[in-house]
């Protein structure tokens, strides 16, 4: 249950992440290719096919390294071993 929540988790960051970097490469393939603007183009270019490949992209990325980290035991601690119970001596 731990890992199939964080993957979803991973997939959601990575998602949200990953349109942002998509949008930020858009916006510099459009500056440095000189896209025209003519009715909306470039913006069109930008959000439809930057925006989400990134997201796809970041999603699968962080859903598998939120995966990959779960299942290591060691690496997260989600739940806290027992305490050891102190010693009572009952000949008192």
């Amino acid at each position: 249950m731990k890992v199939a929540l964080l993957a979803m988790l991973g997939l959601f960051l990575g998602a949200l992440g990953g349109a942002a970097i998509g949008i930020g490469a858009g916006l510099a393939w459009v500056e440095i290719a000189q896209t025209t603007s003519f009715e909306g183009y470039s913006s069109t270019l930008v959000f439809f096919t930057f925006m989400p490949l990134g997201a796809a992209i970041g999603g699968i990325g962080g859903a598998l390294l939120f995966g990959l980290l779960a299942m290591q035991d060691d690496a997260i601690a989600v739940e806290r071993p027992p305490a050891a119970e102190p010693v009572r001596s009952r000949d008192r």
